[in-house]
């Protein structure tokens, strides 16, 4: 019976959030209909523009699931970035050799940070705001200039167009115009899918979900809560390395100030897809959506038009706290049952 509560609880989050996405792109139909809001590729922009925040989203709710947090994100995709721009552009490294080796750098900061957590019980804002320092800092090691990145093969990546077969339209000149995506997306929905997959049907995932829930019930269920935490925190390396590869293939270059604030806006979509800050609870569907509300914000800036883009950080921080407050609520009532 308790488990049926705490299902209506976290599904009633998750249900909410989508709602309010549809709301507001239904809102924004309804507004900018003289301004194509209600193309179909001003929706798949949405996944376009943020491609890279999904990932990163993904596996920041992997990390606060188990009761972590990781507030180096931003500065790790700004370091990807940067050292995949310095690869070929500088040292003449092809593609895909310098993907290889920054997902790989991926892996090892996760490693080091999960070990840090896992094993040497460090609070995990301390761990991860020392990994934010330090790779914001590697990144201008690296370079202290703007990079740009002429790499033919990477170009063509960031490029080549995968065209729809449905939701065109026929412009002024008479030709049929078809929506399309780039692989960035594909390779965010991927990924997105087999967490998804992960956390609701294998054995590490169940072990995330217990470890968040109760790390103390956890290990007297004989699980290994040291290396799950670990596995979590690798994952969440790879996934934010995977991530800085996406962000990279839209902005094409590498610059010290890059994703500032990229952190932020993962633990936010996180938070208001439903994953509890105290952990035990999250689903990366519900992230996914908290990504497409901040998109749909900045969208509704652009075809305002007059706005400054700083609402969108505004109206995130009033979600957020409105998602907290609910968390909250919701915590209360659980603990009185």
């Amino acid at each position: 019976m308790k488990a049926g509560r705490k299902l209506d609880g976290n599904s009633f989050l998750l249900m909410l959030t989508i709602g309010l996405f549809f709301v507001m792109y239904i809102a924004g139909i309804i507004l900018f209909k003289d301004q194509g809001f209600a193309k179909t590729q001003n929706f798949l922009n949405l996944f376009i523009s943020n491609a890279g925040l999904i990932v990163i989203a993904t596996g920041m709710t992997i990390v606060m699931i188990t009761g972590g947090i990781d507030i180096s994100v931003g500065s790790v995709v700004a370091m990807i970035c940067m050292l995949l721009a310095w690869m070929m552009q500088n040292k003449g490294i092809g593609a895909i050799p310098a993907v290889l080796i920054a997902l790989g750098v991926g892996v090892v900061f996760g490693f080091v940070q999960g070990y840090l957590v896992a094993y040497l019980k460090i609070q995990p804002f301390i761990v991860t705001l020392a990994g934010m320092f330090f790779a914001r800092g590697m990144t201008a090691i690296i370079s202290r200039d703007m990079i740009s990145i002429e790499n033919p093969t990477f170009l063509s990546w960031a490029k080549f167009k995968i065209y729809l077969p449905f939701g065109g339209y026929v412009n002024k000149k008479g030709v049929m115009i078809y929506p399309y995506i780039y692989p960035t997306v594909v390779i965010a929905l991927v990924v997105l899918i087999l967490a998804f997959v992960m956390l609701k049907y294998t054995k590490f995932g169940r072990s995330i979900y217990a470890i968040g829930g109760n790390e103390q019930s956890a290990l007297l269920m004989g699980l290994d809560v040291k290396k799950v935490k670990l596995k979590a925190y690798i994952l969440d390396g790879f996934l934010c390395s995977l991530g800085g590869i996406l962000f990279c293939l839209n902005t094409l270059g590498g610059f010290v100030e890059q994703a500032k604030g990229f952190e932020m806006d993962a633990i936010a979509s996180a938070v208001i897809g439903g994953t509890l800050l105290t952990g035990g609870v999250g689903n990366v569907i519900g992230s996914l959506f908290g990504v497409l509300i901040k998109a749909t914000i900045e969208a509704f800036i652009t075809f305002q038009g007059t706005l400054s883009s700083w609402w969108v950080r505004i109206t995130i921080a009033a979600l957020l706290c409105f998602f907290i407050v609910l968390q909250s609520i919701f915590a209360a009532l659980k603990k009185k049952k």
